[in-house]
């Protein structure tokens, strides 16, 4: 068995297809793991759902901060962007059934290893939050799990759109606690040095302001497992932390969709055209 991870494919179901090709990935042997954002800007994002829920369990996604938006459109809550390209998925015959699938994905995904060996990972969209340890991260993804699993879950998606807080107390309210988790999940990139989150930039490292840092690089004091997360295609899949995994490679810009096979380390990137 051959555990794969892929960063956000954002539609590209071409250059998902390829890279499954190129390892023969085989359901019934191996594992396909993907850091979210299954959709938007790309040509084919309902294809790209009906791929990987067709893959079963031997597929596992996280959710990302686009799979949420799409949640919230289809709902009446958020707006649609003529640039996400989801109105295929809105009106597909089977919308109902991948939008109750996607709902159910996690915010937080661990791999435990069989092999003494080989260790596990931690994988999220975004990444974890400075101030969590992995325990904390765990709690709060199940907690927000569960409320966007409900049968009130339409509420919760109306109450997750906003940057505040942006630092996590044990004082927060339920709501707050909820926002800031689907925050540091989907959407975190840059924080202050305190551990504060910082939602509004979305530059490379050489145009953040000096007074932001990478959330990764402010998780020192954790013993975390191997990091995974994609979310930040202007990092261009490099991350100089050991142990933390960027993926996402900016497939729809113009850049490339990235496989990592867990177990040799090795990366296969495919080409993509400018999406969007």
């Amino acid at each position: 068995m051959t555990t794969y991870v892929i960063g956000d494919l954002q539609g590209c179901l071409t250059e998902l297809n390829s890279l499954l090709a190129e390892v023969a990935f085989n359901p019934s042997r191996d594992t396909l793991w993907l850091t979210g954002d299954l959709v938007a800007r790309g040509p084919d994002s309902l294809g790209c759902l009906r791929r990987v829920m067709a893959l079963g369990n031997a597929a596992t996604t996280v959710l990302g901060n686009h799979d949420l938006h799409l949640l919230a459109v289809a709902n009446g809550i958020g707006k649609p962007k003529a640039a996400d390209k989801i109105s295929p998925i809105l009106q597909a015959t089977d919308s109902a059934d991948l939008l109750y699938w996607l709902r159910q994905q996690p915010l937080l995904a661990e791999y435990t290893s069989g092999a003494a060996h080989q260790q596990g990972f931690a994988m999220s969209h975004a990444g974890i939050a400075p101030q969590w340890s992995i325990e904390q991260a765990r709690i709060a993804a199940r907690t927000a799990e569960t409320e966007l699993r409900s049968p009130h879950y339409q509420e919760r998606l109306r109450q997750m759109y906003g940057n505040e807080p942006d630092f996590w107390r044990s004082d927060l309210s339920d709501l707050e606690q909820l926002r800031f988790t689907i925050n540091s999940f989907t959407r975190m990139r840059l924080c202050h040095k305190d551990g504060r989150l910082d939602l509004a930039h979305k530059a490379t490292l050489s145009q953040a302001p000096e007074h932001l840092t990478p959330w990764f690089t402010l998780r020192d004091d954790h013993q975390d497992p191997p990091l995974i997360f994609g979310h930040w295609a202007a990092l261009e899949g490099q991350c100089e932390v050991p142990g933390v995994h960027a993926l996402d490679t900016g497939c729809v810009w113009g850049g490339s969709m990235t496989l990592l096979c867990w177990e040799t380390g090795e990366r296969i990137a495919t080409a993509c055209p400018v999406y969007a």
